[in-house]
């Protein structure tokens, strides 16, 4: 009995702590966000895709995951998030910012995790989804996007930002944090779809290209 008392205790600890520190987070986010001037780079979400009932996949890069909660604009959005410690505190952050999770990653519950993506795009949800996360290598998709796309029909909407001034933090992915009163850009690349009878391999490498050129693109738009 005592040994169950003290690892519920441990189990309240962490659920407390976990919910605080998420909570300071997605605050400092929200003001760090009211003071920035922000630009978004052509429509988003295609408004002709939810017409037909369909959800659409956005994907955008590990380091941007944070601040790319704020260039959605839709309503009932699902964000893939790993079941690693990191993913949980980011999972809970996202929370706080409005949106639903799934849990799961390339390395654990990754089966169950794109069975639950494809019932919720079916059902002309939004989903979120870091396809080089939760550990690497950065800025490289893995196939399970592809394979999300190839299976629902969905279409990739490739998404980045950028700033006048970032701090970059020294983490695998780059972690990019925006600095107060500076200017942002987000940037939504044209839905990248499956092509009947194409190679899932080639696929995977053409959303790579377009999250890629929209990366590149938001970053120009500073070095110009």
């Amino acid at each position: 009995m005592k040994h169950a008392r003290k690892r519920l205790f441990k189990k309240l600890k962490k659920q407390f702590s976990g919910a605080f520190l998420s909570g300071i987070i997605s605050a400092g986010l929200r003001l760090l966000y009211s003071t920035m001037r922000v630009q978004i780079v052509d429509a988003g979400i295609p408004a002709s895709f939810h017409r037909a009932n369909r959800g659409v996949i956005i994907g955008f890069w590990h380091s941007m995951i944070l601040m790319a909660s704020f260039a959605y604009r839709g309503s009932g959005a699902h964000v893939l998030v790993s079941r690693h410690g990191d993913g949980e505190l980011i999972g809970q952050v996202m929370q706080q910012l409005g949106f639903s999770l799934v849990r799961g990653s390339s390395s654990k519950g990754g089966s169950a995790a794109l069975r639950e993506l494809v019932a919720l795009v079916r059902q002309n949800r939004d989903v979120g989804i870091t396809p080089d996360g939760p550990r690497g290598p950065a800025e490289r998709v893995k196939p399970g996007v592809a394979q999300l796309a190839r299976l629902t029909g969905a279409p990739v909407l490739p998404l980045a930002f950028s700033g006048s001034r970032l701090r970059i933090l020294n983490t695998w992915d780059r972690f990019r944090i925006p600095w107060p009163f500076s200017k942002i850009v987000f940037v939504f690349g044209a839905p990248v779809c499956y092509r009947d009878g194409e190679d899932l391999e080639e696929f995977r490498k053409r959303i790579e290209e377009a999250i890629r050129d929209a990366t590149k693109r938001a970053d120009d738009y500073f070095r110009r």
